[in-house]
């Protein structure tokens, strides 16, 4: 980085946003409504980084459904829905672990933690199981005070008749309300099927793991979708457990 690369840089209004951020100017940004997401967490993991402890940032969205008994109410967590492309099993531990306190800092709730696949307690196998077996090992080891079971699939993580054949002996299994989806794929074309097919209001995405609260909109927002990110910003501003 030269002295003229950096003034040039800070003529873009997110690297600009971000600096201030960074000086304390501000305590918060919001941006993506008109810029990829990629461009919007380029400057933040370059600037602002992780937070102390934290190696893997990531995204959640409160999916809030209507006329839905599932989750709390209808409120179920989906991470990460727009970060990372294919986590390993330790970034998918983490991954959960932020997003539990995504969820203790929004509602309250306690959280329980689905850790999603589609195979549910063996009833498939391949490396991509094997991953989320793996992780959900982790988490139970690292977290061994969170509620969490997998590897499930959604039905069995979500529905309690599901749940009590596909999986009778979880806590979790069927009144999960934090779902973990293994990849990037999963996570995005999830929240979406079920913004558009369910209308729900999917409030986000949230980051999850930096040092200073930066959060970026889809292209597709609404203004509902900016005051609620732009609220959540605030309160992550404030709250030590985000």
């Amino acid at each position: 980085m030269t002295e003229e690369k950096a003034e040039e840089l800070v003529k873009d209004p997110i690297w600009f946003g971000t600096m201030m951020v960074k000086a304390n100017d501000v305590d918060g940004m919001v941006a993506g409504a008109i810029t990829a997401t990629a461009d919007v967490f380029r400057p933040a993991f370059q600037v602002i980084k992780t937070a102390p402890g934290v190696s893997v940032v990531s995204s959640a969205f409160m999916m809030v459904v209507p006329n839905c008994e599932y989750g709390a109410n209808g409120v179920i967590l989906f991470a990460d829905c727009a970060i990372n492309p294919n986590p390993d099993a330790r970034q998918l531990a983490e991954i959960a672990i932020a997003s539990s306190r995504t969820w203790k800092a929004l509602m309250d709730e306690e959280p329980y933690i689905a850790m999603l696949s589609f195979s549910t307690r063996g009833s498939a196998q391949h490396e991509m199981v094997d991953k989320v077996v793996e992780a959900t090992r982790l988490l139970k080891e690292k977290a061994p005070e969170l509620k969490v079971d997998g590897e499930l699939q959604a039905d069995a993580a979500l529905v309690p008749k599901v749940a009590k054949t596909k999986a009778p002996d979880s806590t979790v299994a069927g009144k999960a309300n934090i779902l973990i989806f293994p990849d990037l794929n999963a996570g995005n074309i999830g929240y979406k099927l079920v913004q558009r097919l369910a209308k729900a209001e999917a409030v986000g995405p949230i980051s999850q793991g930096l040092a200073k609260p930066i959060n970026d909109l889809s292209r597709g927002c609404s203004v509902d979708d900016i005051v609620n990110v732009a609220a959540i910003t605030a309160l992550q501003a404030t709250s030590a457990d985000l």
